[in-house]
């Protein structure tokens, strides 16, 4: 299944082609419903391209390797699902707290805890920007389609690196496990771009130093060569030391999140279905925004003027963009796997007053077009 061109594969397949397109070379995973075939392949390619797979003891450990890879200087990513994300929580808080760039692969299935393991769900939008304690940013990426899961591996990638931040790639079951079409392209020097090298000398190189304007992030060089530095979980300053200080705590934290929002422009995307003349809109993502799409194919041969937003960033959470569609609409439905996480999201963003509604299920199974326009045909009569 290796290789460039047009193949037939599933989402969990071309996530890991993506990943190999990028460059990483490390994979440190424990095998967990509706993930496994993203550890099968990079166990299977990864000796091939001069990488290494490591079959780890637990989520815990799969994390805390990936971080160690990255910071050695290499490309690294895990996949789990929703019971091995939670695990990896603690060691994901290393990461950002330590600026260390990998990229976690969360393939949602049903939950709470064990749930229904080979159900497709939603339920992990919240977790995926809080799961982890105390206030940062984080990046979250969600593909609808086969092609978005290749596409979107490389883009996690190119994200991490060049802002030093663990990327989570949002994905669920259904669009996963799903066959299709999907062009394995090359990506572009841009996209595949390697960490920045120190133009300082190692005495002079501060690995945390912050930019007033967070628009340049401080590079990150293999750690153990002549830049010797420290990588903690702890409070530090500037060159990585002990920096428990009121002063620094608050400078540290904001930086984390900073970093993120500030850099809005290079990061949210958004795709845009007939809303040009839209007078109700959908709001969705990843396997939702499939049965969305068709449901505004439908009620466009009826006459009807439903457009979609599609959130193919998740955070951070589009608020530009949505609070521009709610200005324009009547009303917004927003159908997701859960009991309404983007939902609340987009109601914090309606300063207009106009109906937001949720087409909301958690039964394991997914969101049908019919579903959708009976909801809006009710709202709207």
């Amino acid at each position: 299944m290796n290789g460039q061109g047009i193949r037939f594969a599933s989402g969990n397949e071309a996530i890991a082609e993506g990943a190999f397109a990028a460059g990483a070379r490390f994979y440190a995973g424990y095998p967990i419903t509706p993930s496994s075939e993203i550890a099968e392949a990079a166990a299977r390619r990864l000796p091939g391209l001069g990488g290494m797979y490591v079959q780890m003891e637990d989520e815990l450990s799969s994390m805390a390797a990936i971080v160690g890879a990255s910071a050695a200087g290499k490309k690294a990513f895990t996949a789990t699902s929703g019971p091995g994300f939670s695990l990896m929580q603690e060691n994901l808080g290393m990461a950002v707290m330590g600026e260390i760039p990998c990229v976690v692969v969360n393939v949602q299935r049903s939950g709470p805890s064990t749930g229904m393991a080979t159900k497709p769900a939603q339920g992990d939008v919240m977790q995926a920007r809080w799961g982890t304690h105390g206030d940062h940013g984080i990046i979250a990426l969600a593909p609808s389609s086969v092609q978005d899961c290749y596409d979107f591996a490389i883009r996690a990638f190119s994200l991490a690196e060049r802002f030093r931040t663990p990327v989570v790639l949002l994905a669920d079951a259904a669009v996963a496990k799903l066959k299709e079409r999907v062009e394995y392209r090359t990506p572009s020097a841009e996209e595949i771009a390697g960490r920045p090298f120190p133009s300082c000398t190692p005495d002079q190189f501060s690995p945390f130093a912050v930019d007033p304007e967070e628009r340049v992030i401080a590079p990150l060089p293999p750690f153990g060569g002549e830049y010797v530095f420290r990588i903690t979980g702890s409070m530090h300053n500037e060159k990585g030391g002990q920096g428990a200080s009121p002063a620094n705590a608050d400078r540290v934290i904001r930086h984390l999140t900073g970093k993120i929002e500030r850099n809005r422009s290079s990061i949210v995307r958004v795709r845009e279905y007939c809303l040009e003349d839209a007078e109700w809109a959908l709001i969705s993502y990843g396997c939702s925004a499939r049965s969305s799409r068709a449901a505004v194919r439908e009620a466009r041969k009826n006459g009807r003027a439903l457009g979609l937003l599609e959130l193919t960033t998740l955070w951070p959470f589009p608020d530009d963009e949505v609070r521009s569609l709610l200005s324009r609409v009547k009303g917004a439905v927003i159908p997701e796997l859960n009991l309404g996480q983007a939902a609340g999201e987009v109601r914090r963003l309606n300063d207009f007053d106009i109906p937001v509604l949720g087409i909301n299920q958690v039964n394991g199974t997914l969101i049908s077009p019919k579903e959708i326009l009976s909801v809006l045909e009710e709202a709207s009569a």
